[in-house]
């Protein structure tokens, strides 16, 4: 039975989700605005900064695992979310609680309603969320702040922040609104870099990489990059993920267990290593068992995650959402898992680029069942299924998510695997659909 507490959750959660739709704004002025009235809680705790274009969300859940066992409190934020909006704000991996998030968006109301007066354009959704997470975790209190930007980086709100790290994970073309070519888009996400920051950064396409590159000579701050001077030395695949050996920038540390599978999330804990040791300066050697354990404790729900139930296929959750994600996923499905047939369940948004994604994914399809990802921005069901057929490929349309489940589990027998991807939305949609919690 419904209580009070639960109607205020509702209620405030309404009223955030009615500040959609989810745009970015390119200007800081109202989140700005928005931190002066509430006394800067931002700088109340030093940051971390990660951007680029896939693998950001699990980088900060690996960053904040890393942390949490050296002993400190890290609070993070990410986005988007799959199933609740709570899952966006942890602190030591834990969502923030229901009635707290309705007490923060409550104690939030009289100076949005300020900004909103004094600015052409309202509060958005996500400068709400963000400056929720900023008071948040100054009241918690954590120790470190790890904040995921939602687009770009230059005009993100989460870009308020003054972060002594900077992290950028693999850049590659994905928003429109970025930009059409990678150097165009490097140059947002270099936007993030702060004076004086050590910028951990992927080995980019050479035209990002020199974006990257003279944004931190240009902030007087550090550049180490993948694959010069830290990585992935050695990978083998394991029962639940992988063990990996890490070099860090300041020492090498092997028998590293990281519960999740494929080449890209070996790359996400390598950067998330350097970031950690750029947090302590690179003043000497982290312990290599706190290092394992920190790994060890990594969850990143919808992200390669299998589901196994009795008297069914496999169920493979990822939120490859862009080509470079597909093709990421498809590497992995291809090399460490051993199905004989994968069913996919197929949910995209209209903005991204259907063709390369579908075809990054169909030599490990052999059968698609498309549907509208869970979204105002989803692509039709029925375009998506004129792309799958156009390339000679078997499809069935879907009404939604969970229809779209119960078709692909039928037409997969006990040595197959269902694969839901295309958008996190659906990804989301689909746990809901098997019956899980939100993580």
């Amino acid at each position: 039975m419904p209580t009070s507490t639960d109607a205020a959750y509702e209620a405030a959660v309404r009223e955030l989700f009615a500040r959609q739709p989810n745009r970015m704004i390119p200007d800081l002025d109202r989140i700005t605005a928005l931190c002066d009235l509430l006394g800067h809680p931002e700088q109340a705790y030093p940051a971390i900064h990660v951007t680029g274009t896939n693998g950001k969300t699990t980088t900060v859940a690996m960053i904040s695992a890393l942390l949490g066992s050296l002993g400190l409190s890290a609070g993070s934020y990410t986005s988007p979310h799959l199933q609740d909006v709570r899952e966006r704000i942890r602190v030591a991996g834990e969502p923030v609680d229901r009635d707290v998030m309705a007490a923060g968006l409550d104690y939030l109301v009289p100076f949005l309603e300020h900004v909103d007066a004094d600015h052409p354009e309202p509060v958005t959704f996500f400068e709400v969320l963000t400056a929720l997470a900023f008071s948040h975790f100054a009241d918690a209190p954590v120790d470190v702040g790890i904040f995921e930007v939602g687009m770009g980086g230059r005009w993100d709100a989460t870009n308020v922040v003054s972060a002594p790290v900077a992290v950028l994970t693999d850049i590659s073309l994905d928003h429109p609104e970025l930009g059409s070519v990678v150097e165009t888009v490097a140059a947002e996400k270099a936007g993030i870099v702060k004076p004086g920051a050590t910028v951990v950064s992927a080995a980019q396409p050479d035209p990002a990489m020199e974006v990257v590159a003279t944004a931190a000579r240009k902030a007087d701050g550090r550049l180490v990059v993948a694959g010069r001077d830290f990585g992935v030395l050695d990978r083998q695949t394991a029962v639940g993920g992988q063990v990996l050996t890490l070099q860090g920038v300041t020492a090498e540390v092997s028998d590293v267990f990281v519960p999740l599978h494929g080449l890209h999330q070996a790359a996400n804990a390598a950067y998330a290593l350097a970031a950690v040791e750029g947090f302590f300066g690179f003043a000497g050697g982290i312990d290599p068992d706190v290092i394992r354990e920190g790994f060890a404790a990594v969850r990143a729900p919808g992200r390669l995650e299998v589901i196994r139930a009795e008297d069914t296929a496999p169920v493979i959750l990822d939120g490859a959402h862009n080509a470079a994600g597909a093709r990421a996923l498809a590497t992995a499905l291809a090399t460490e898992f051993a199905f004989r047939h994968r069913v996919f369940v197929l949910g995209i948004l209209a903005d991204k680029d259907l063709e390369a994604m579908v075809a990054a994914l169909l030599p490990v399809a052999h059968h698609i069942v498309v549907t509208r990802a869970p979204s105002e921005r989803g692509a039709p069901a029925d375009r998506l299924a004129k792309i799958v057929s156009a390339a000679g490929h078997s499809v069935e349309e879907a009404g939604d998510v969970a229809e779209a489940l119960e078709l692909a589990t039928g037409l997969a027998g006990d040595t197959d695997a269902v694969v839901v991807t295309g958008s996190l939305y659906t990804v989301g949609a689909a746990r809901t659909a098997l019956g899980f919690e939100p993580a």
